[in-house]
């Protein structure tokens, strides 16, 4: 008697160590794909931050250059500068 209950506990333990191996691999493919994922996230904000520097020296260019406008319109006369450029191209 003692026999079949040692093999059923046996058969037990190895089932259980099956299905945590395979559960822990599963979570680490999960956590890779995450670290990929939050990889790509920073390489994006790091092109943001290129690009918003590109912008901020073209609005301080022209805003020294007097072409933002006049006093309170410096976000309208922005946008208008920036159309009449878009303008000139075509």
């Amino acid at each position: 008697m003692s026999q079949p209950d040692e093999d059923f506990f046996e058969r037990e333990r190895e089932r259980l160590v099956r299905e945590i191996t395979s559960d822990w691999e599963e979570l680490l493919l999960s956590t890779n794909g995450l670290n990929r994922k939050l990889e790509e996230v920073l390489g994006m904000t790091k092109e943001y931050a290129t690009i918003a520097a590109l912008w901020d020296s073209f609005y301080q260019l022209m805003r020294s250059s007097g072409l933002d406008g006049e006093g309170g319109e410096e976000q309208q006369g922005g946008l208008v500068a920036t159309a009449s450029i878009g303008k000139g191209g075509q």
